[in-house]
């Protein structure tokens, strides 16, 4: 029983050195526990009564069939994940170049490389203008940019330069996360200043269009001033010019355009062959057919019927001047002059440029505007023919045979019509000679190829039309404005007048295989004008500092790449 019970000194107290300091003292209880609040949990931990979501195959212990509503934690991975084929990472390997976008560059060159890169890829902002420290008021700065916009489209530039621009407008003024949205009628813009925060958009439609270049060199110069550091523009004195370049009237009063509508007529029809009296029978035969349009116009009826009644004065002068038997008139040409001073050279530009660039919707549309303005000038001008027909005219498609090897009167010719053409887009003064010798040069590029190298005359036309985009777009670049008035009015001598007329009195003389052959050739002649005019664009542009990636990397192409 000693044993068993220890020696004394089993039994004495231990001392305070074996005992440790946080140790109860003795007959002191055992601490309730603490309560809820005192134990702090993870923010990540699973809430009491959630179990988490079995692996895949797996069964559960609870029994529950596949598919119960049960929750997961956010962070585990989906159900459909394999660690054996995963999806790659969103960051490549090699990282994300950063960019600098170049200050010496255009602004048109700095937004659109904006617009060709992936929203996530996009530097942040930099406001230019200033505004207080709450922030610009940004319904404000959104019908700021959809009126800019409107302007635009109206005059007719491409949607690719209108998102440009108004993308060039928002960040300026501090917006960020702003997507643009341009068709052919409707603009539209949203801003999310946030993640969590509601988008705000706006819209604005497109109900009148009108030629005025201007006007659109005006409202670049506003862009261009917003755009800028040096200059500091507020909304209100935004908003201020903006309201004066709608106010300001049309640089030429109605009856220069009408001798302008006539001076281009007689060009037009001296290049294919007429002389100083078919001269001046073309200009009066577009005359009278522009008078008649501005009757039709007042009338309210729509611009189909409108081109319909412009149409029909040249033509029926053309066929008055068979039915008096003049020898030394040529009939055709005043038809083919009056059919230059009507066919939609610049609807046609945009139209191509917007499809090729990417944007689809609005390409067709304007290609469907071209299609209906090209069905009212066939209209009236077959009208003319079959009623001529019916007299007992003699209208003689081989003349389209007789060539007229005259290059400095066809050059001067060509240079008087491209003036004129510049004056009926409202261009400004400062710019009507630079036109003037970029459409001369056009004339010379086409008549050295087709004339004298005898090459195809649609592969002449592409290529002046090319060397018209290239010079056009130079010259914008140097004035720091919309390369159209130096374009446009540029492309004028290389329009498809002769083919369309001969493909018209083919139909007309019911010989529709010389007639569709023909309107084949006027279609593929306006073709190549406009992927000519945006082939050199895109080629000047390579020959400028564009804002890219560090290092030299490739300008991005137009939203998408070989269809991907």
């Amino acid at each position: 029983m000693v044993a068993e019970q220890g020696g004394p000194e089993d039994q004495k107290p231990q001392s305070d050195e074996a005992r440790s300091a946080f140790s109860q003292p003795a007959g002191v209880g055992r601490p309730a526990p603490p309560t809820e609040e005192d134990h702090p949990t993870s923010e990540f931990a699973l809430p009491s009564g959630v179990a988490p979501e079995p692996a895949p195959g797996a069964g559960s212990a609870s029994g529950s069939a596949p598919g119960s509503d049960t929750t997961a934690s956010a962070f585990a991975p989906p159900r459909t994940y394999s660690a054996f084929d995963s999806p790659a990472a969103f960051t490549p390997a090699h990282g994300i170049p950063m960019i600098r976008l170049t200050k010496e560059a255009p602004w048109q060159d700095r937004m659109r490389t904006m617009l060709r890169m992936p929203v996530a890829e996009r530097p942040a902002p930099e406001p230019v203008q200033k505004h207080d420290d709450v922030g610009p008021a940004v319904p404000r700065v959104l019908d700021l940019t959809l009126r800019i916009g409107e302007l635009l489209l109206a005059g007719g530039e491409g949607a690719e330069d209108v998102e440009a621009a108004m993308f060039a407008v928002t960040r300026s003024y501090g917006l960020d996360r702003c997507e643009p949205t341009v068709t052919f009628t409707l603009l539209s813009i949203s801003h999310q200043p946030s993640l969590v925060d509601d988008p705000v958009t706006a819209s604005r439609t497109v109900r009148r269009r009108g030629t005025d270049y201007t006007r659109l060199a005006a409202v670049f110069r506003l862009i261009d001033d917003i755009t800028t550091e040096e200059g500091e523009v507020s909304l209100e004195e935004a908003y201020r010019r903006l309201a004066e370049i709608r106010r300001n009237r049309h640089p030429y009063p109605g009856w220069v355009l009408t001798l302008a509508g006539g001076g281009l007529a007689g060009a037009a029809s001296v290049l294919v062959g007429g002389g100083a009296l078919v001269f001046m029978v073309a200009a009066l035969g577009a005359m009278l057919g522009d008078r008649l349009a501005w009757l039709c116009a007042g009338r309210g009826l729509p611009e189909f019927y409108q081109f319909v009644a412009a149409a029909m004065p040249p033509a029926a002068m053309g066929v008055a001047l068979t039915l008096t038997h003049w020898s030394d008139v040529r009939p055709s040409a005043v038809i083919t002059g009056g059919l230059f001073a009507l066919l939609p050279g610049r609807a046609l530009v945009a139209g191509v440029q917007d499809g090729l660039t990417g944007y689809y919707i609005t390409a067709a549309a304007r290609l469907l505007e071209v299609m209906y303005f090209f069905i009212g000038i066939v209209a009236g001008v077959l009208l003319v023919l079959y009623g001529g027909l019916q007299l007992g005219a003699q209208l003689n498609p081989e003349e389209r045979l007789i060539t007229h090897d005259r290059p400095v009167i066809q050059i001067l010719a060509s240079m008087l019509l491209s003036l004129a053409f510049a004056i009926l887009l409202q261009q400004e003064r400062s710019t009507v000679l630079a036109v003037t010798l970029n459409g001369g040069v056009a004339w010379v590029i086409y008549g050295a190829m087709a004339r004298t190298g005898h090459i195809s005359p649609v592969a002449a036309t592409a290529v002046a039309a090319g060397l018209v985009g290239l010079f056009g777009q130079l010259f914008s670049r140097y004035r720091y404005t919309s390369s159209l008035p130096f374009i446009t009015a540029a492309i004028g001598p290389l329009l498809p007048g002769s083919a369309t007329y001969f493909g018209l009195l083919g139909i007309a003389q019911n010989e529709l295989d010389r007639g569709l052959a023909s309107l084949s050739t006027a279609v593929a002649t306006a073709g190549a004008i406009a992927i000519g005019v945006n082939l050199g664009s895109e080629i000047s542009r390579l020959f400028m500092r564009v804002p890219g990636a560090v290092g030299g990397a490739n300008r991005r192409a137009a939203k998408r790449t070989r269809g991907f």
